[in-house]
């Protein structure tokens, strides 16, 4: 586990990007020290596997600060569903997809997020047109979700890492 951030270190925009970054890194850490076949393997009686929940947050995090706050066209913003319309819709990844290649792609996104922390304030409402039609969050409100949903699928996977161990 590394280490949390500075509690000396900058306030503001400059904290949400370093504690996003920390609980990333933490998670990309968790999947890439499982073997090949426990980053594909459900533990859960969800069924999501490591490799599917390290897909669902590099989408997750896009969705919220790239077509969400920025309104930018995304490709495939739901990319981590099997089908995001059907009731039985869960997430999943195409089977030639490694940790290696979603770790890239998280930290092109984090990249994305860090700028968009850099260029705009807290308390900037999100575009329109993208994500949201009306009523858009602030970037500090969705900084306070998706640092949230991390956290929570940090805790998930700490305990599947911790079963794919035993």
């Amino acid at each position: 586990m590394s280490d949390e951030p500075s509690r000396s270190a900058l306030g503001g925009a400059q904290r949400w990007a370093d504690y996003l970054d920390w609980i990333r890194a933490e998670m990309v850490s968790a999947v890439l020290a499982l073997a090949y076949d426990d980053q594909r393997t459900s533990r859960v009686p969800s069924g999501w596997t490591p490799l599917e929940l390290l897909h669902h947050v590099l989408h997750m995090e896009q969705r919220w600060f790239v077509w969400g706050f920025l309104a930018e066209p995304v490709a495939d913003p739901w990319g981590d569903w099997s089908s995001p319309d059907a009731p039985e819709a869960r997430w999943a990844v195409p089977s030639d997809v490694t940790a290696e290649e979603l770790t890239a792609r998280l930290e092109a996104v984090a990249v994305r997020t860090r700028g968009v922390l850099r260029d705009h304030a807290l308390d900037a409402t999100a575009s329109t047109g993208g994500r949201f039609d009306d009523d858009p969050p602030t970037l500090e409100w969705i900084c306070f979700h998706v640092l949230a949903e991390y956290a929570r699928h940090a805790g998930h996977l700490d305990i599947v890492a911790e079963q794919s161990r035993d």
